[in-house]
């Protein structure tokens, strides 16, 4: 083990700012709350939209989507109306790990699949689909085999067997940590960066069994945050005076109380259209189409010269935009307004992608999901999720607070990485 000053990155997928505090405070993760009492703690804000997919690459590069070109977990090929899955090969910019002098040992950051040859060690997080092309080296894929090691939970069990989920969820992050502990002790590295993501997985499923002490899950709800603490713990015990600890979310989560879908809003206002009898999906969207939704609720003119059947010229476009942002600013479901901001994409992204971002991107108001899916028939419904991502909610916990002396007053996610690179750079 190498003794120069080392950066160790954990982060907690999901865990809003108010949830870690109350945890702390009420002595769920007291290893959380020493690091809390004596170092530097706030709030920080999500990408837009708040996604892993965004977020994450925002986090590792200290860049927003129109620097690193990532901007949700789905994106249209060019010259047509397909989807397509940017993955690890996309992102524009280069992730923080490249710049570290030492070498890095990085296990599990979502939206870094497939993984490249790099100086260290690379366990991609979800969506990793092969998991030969998720470990560099891939010496060490017997290793982690025995380990029993999972590149995600399986949440399609939550869907039909949730004792059968929640036994994969603590399988996963058992052997989560073992991978942890070994690599921490044979490799000679620099920087280490460790995720938990069952935790994203329990809020979306489980979000009830949080809010309820009652609930039949609540105490494993808990439990899952006790056994993350104890890592924590583990770490910090290892830990030398000049080591940097970085702690962080990449969003927020809440009550999700309905699921609204986007396109089928714009179908119904005449936005949107399809060919006579075809299924409503992108591939087979009408020339009368002037907008679209993409996941969750990125928003696209169909801008002649720039889509295959484009239809909204750019003498057009600006108009176009402000009766898409009358019709989502004026949305209501139950006499609650569903919309809480409507961004246009040079009001939050700047780079040479800018091109590819998003016309208008939506932020829900409290309690609702917005949804890019195009074959629902109603605008609203209820799915198996109780819980939902936020925007701004996510958190920054620093041990050391003469790090965090250049960040804002209001720090987001692209700040995040830029202390992480002065860290390790």
């Amino acid at each position: 083990m190498s003794a120069n000053p080392r950066t160790i990155i954990i982060g907690l997928d999901g865990v809003p700012f108010g949830m870690l505090k109350a945890f702390a405070d009420a002595g769920v993760m007291p290893c959380t709350r020493a690091i809390i009492r004596d170092g530097f703690f706030t709030p920080m804000q999500s990408s837009i939209p708040e996604v892993s997919s965004v977020a994450w690459p925002s986090i590792i590069t200290g860049h927003n989507p129109g620097q690193h070109g990532i901007f949700g977990f789905v994106d249209m090929i060019p010259d047509s109306y397909k989807f397509r899955f940017p993955n690890f090969k996309d992102l524009k910019a280069e992730p923080f790990w490249n710049l570290c002098s030492g070498q890095a040992v990085i296990v599990n950051v979502p939206s870094t699949y497939p993984v490249r040859p790099m100086n260290g060690v690379h366990i991609s997080g979800f969506v990793s689909i092969d998991f030969e092309k998720s470990v560099y080296p891939q010496s060490l894929l017997l290793e982690l085999r025995k380990l029993d090691y999972r590149l995600d939970v399986d949440a399609r069990k939550a869907h039909t067997a949730m004792d059968e989920f929640l036994q994969d969820v603590d399988k996963s992050l058992t052997a989560r940590i073992k991978a942890h502990q070994f690599l921490w002790d044979n490799y000679d590295w620099q920087v280490f960066m460790l995720v938990f993501t069952g935790t994203d997985r329990l809020m979306h499923f489980l979000w009830d069994a949080y809010e309820d002490p009652a609930h039949k899950h609540h105490d494993f709800f808990l439990d899952h945050f006790k056994k993350i603490d104890q890592a924590i713990a583990e770490i910090t015990a290892k830990l030398t005076a000049p080591d940097s600890l970085i702690i962080l979310s990449d969003h927020g989560f809440e009550k999700l109380e309905k699921e609204v879908y986007v396109n089928h809003l714009l179908a119904s206002e005449g936005f949107l259209a399809f060919e006579q009898g075809a299924e409503p999906k992108p591939v087979n969207m009408a020339s009368a189409t002037k907008a679209f939704a993409l996941d969750p609720a990125r928003l696209y003119i169909n801008q002649k010269g720039k889509f295959q059947a484009g239809s909204v010229s750019e003498a057009d476009k600006s108009a176009c935009l402000a009766d898409l942002e009358q019709l989502f600013s004026s949305l209501e479901i139950d006499g609650r307004k569903v919309i809480k901001h409507i961004y246009r994409k040079q009001d939050i992204y700047a780079g040479p992608h800018l091109n590819s971002a998003p016309d208008l991107v939506l932020l829900a108001d409290t309690g609702f999901n917005l949804k890019g899916a195009m074959t629902s028939k109603q605008l609203a419904a209820k799915g198996p999720f109780t819980g939902k991502h936020t925007y701004p909610d996510a958190f920054l916990l620093v041990n050391n607070k003469d790090l965090t002396a250049d960040l804002s007053e209001n720090p987001c996610v692209t700040d995040a990485g830029k202390l992480i690179k002065s860290c390790v750079s």
